[in-house]
């Protein structure tokens, strides 16, 4: 589906290329029979938005929790930068795509497919596109988050959930993300918690004050994480919630 992420933008560019005010482009003719070349303010706003665009659809989808949920399991294993940032946020990028597949799939069917073959505008097929992003969402969204952001906007109650703006839903979904992916980094965290705190109480108690803690319950976290099979209870856990393993679509 990561076609779909190519693809989304140029729906946005003929509109762009056609909207009326200075072209693209201009020329000016300069005293001496010679000239120069100019680019508008539009290039500038559609540079700008094609920048703001990664940060947008990283913040809709799930990778905010997954990243933070791998990053916090790294600091519990205490293995400093192993994985590395490169192989972690890989991870989280593909297991991204996997969670959102369904998501993306309608987007794209719905919305992109009908867009590319004109047979439906550009704005319905925004405007389809963002119902669909909004149905996903609302569905992982705490109801107290949305509501203390829709109070903040100063928002009436909303007749139901395709009423939400997206200046409200955004951060109320980027919000509730953050507490479930600190929620589920607590519970990793407990148990290697408790191997370096026996540890650093047998190393006491053993008069080895001089032996670092840390250095002796690495191998054991190592074995107890490889034994329970770690790496792929934490991906199915964080796929679970978005009710992928149901065959969900999230």
């Amino acid at each position: 589906m990561m076609r779909v992420l190519i693809l989304a933008p140029l729906l946005l560019l003929p509109g762009l290329a056609q909207a009326q005010g200075i072209p693209a482009l201009t020329f000016t003719e300069t005293a001496g029979g010679g000239g120069s070349w100019s680019l508008s303010l539009q290039i500038l706003v559609m540079m700008t938005a094609l920048t703001v665009l990664p940060s947008l659809l990283l913040g809709m989808t799930a990778f905010t929790r997954i990243i933070i949920v791998l990053s916090i399991l790294r600091q519990a294993l205490g293995t400093q930068q192993t994985p590395p940032n490169q192989v972690l946020i890989a991870l989280a990028l593909f297991l991204t795509f996997f969670v959102m597949q369904p998501v993306l799939t309608d987007v794209y069917e719905q919305a992109l497919a009908p867009a590319l073959d004109n047979t439906m505008s550009q704005e319905a097929a925004l405007q389809r596109g963002g119902e669909i992003m909004k149905d996903f969402m609302i569905e992982n969204t705490r109801q107290n988050d949305l509501a203390m952001f829709a109070e903040l906007a100063g928002d009436v109650p909303y007749a139901d959930t395709q009423a939400v703006p997206f200046r409200v839903l955004l951060p109320a979904f980027m919000t509730s993300e953050l507490k479930t992916a600190f929620q589920i980094g607590f519970l990793l965290f407990l148990p290697f918690l408790v191997i370096d705190i026996v540890i650093a109480s047998i190393l006491m108690a053993l008069g080895m004050m001089m032996v670092s803690p840390v250095l002796v319950a690495l191998p054991f976290k190592l074995l107890l994480f490889v034994l329970v099979d770690g790496w792929a209870l934490t991906v199915a856990s964080l796929a679970a919630g978005y009710g992928v393993a149901a065959g969900g679509g999230g």
